[in-house]
């Protein structure tokens, strides 16, 4: 690093447990993130903050004046940008030093696989049901780490799903078939604000530890926040041995 890398990172440096290694293993690291909305919105800024040295974000949804209200990396101007290529501009404005690239499609097959291959950790901030299952199973195949989250209403949740410990469950594991409670989503059944900013912010919080300290994580627990009522719970969440996706 040099002295404006130590000087801009420098609170966290100084916790024994991170250092000058944990951010350089932040700096070196390669992250994809998929979806730019309410939760990619802290994310990304907070990765790319935090001195993440290569974010790929992709969304092929344009800002809206509805997002605004909770997409914090998009502003007035960006109405009618594509949402990646927004996220991306926030985050150099915000670090310019990060290495940031916007992808404007939804990514399918064989560009999936691949762009999972070329990260160290993927970070799940879609907002339908049927991206997170074909995400989690990409992600298992290519054993990529897979941090997940939702928010919806006043409810978050948060977990990691790392198909390099041998005991950790996947998504599919969470929910083992689509159901209406995996299916909601924000413009249907509406969001607080702040929520989707807690729960980014612990994903965000989840992807740095994973990279840098390797310490404690959320693999095998589920944590439900419930905005409405301040109440956190944590589950533990064992694999499924009948799982069509880590069994």
């Amino acid at each position: 690093m040099n002295d404006d890398e130590l000087q801009r990172y420098s609170r966290q440096i100084m916790l024994p447990d991170f250092d000058v290694a944990g951010q350089e293993r932040l700096l070196s690291a390669k992250v994809l993130l998929i979806g730019a909305g309410g939760l990619g919105s802290p994310i990304a800024l907070y990765l790319g903050a935090a001195g993440i040295g290569r974010l790929t974000i992709v969304d092929d949804d344009d800002v809206d004046s509805s997002n605004l209200q909770r997409q914090i990396a998009h502003r007035e101007k960006d109405i009618g940008v594509n949402k990646a290529v927004s996220a991306a501009a926030s985050v150099r404005a915000l670090n310019p030093a990060a290495e940031v690239t916007a992808i404007e499609h939804r990514l399918a097959e064989p560009e999936l696989s691949l762009q999972i291959s070329a990260a160290d950790i993927v970070v799940d901030a879609t907002d339908n049901a049927e991206s997170r299952y074909s995400l989690n199973a990409a992600c298992w195949q290519a054993g990529k780490p897979l941090v997940s989250g939702a928010a919806i209403r006043w409810e978050g949740q948060v977990s990691v799903f790392d198909p390099n410990q041998p005991s950790s469950p996947c998504y599919q594991c969470l929910y083992p078939e689509l159901d209406a409670g995996a299916a909601l989503n924000c413009a249907e059944n509406g969001v607080m604000a702040p929520l989707v900013g807690v729960i980014g912010s612990l994903q965000a919080l989840e992807t740095i530890k994973h990279l840098a300290t390797g310490g404690s994580s959320l693999v095998g627990t589920v944590v439900f926040f419930d905005g409405k009522y301040g109440e956190w719970q944590r589950i533990k969440l064992t694999k499924n041995p009948s799982c069509p996706v880590c069994a």
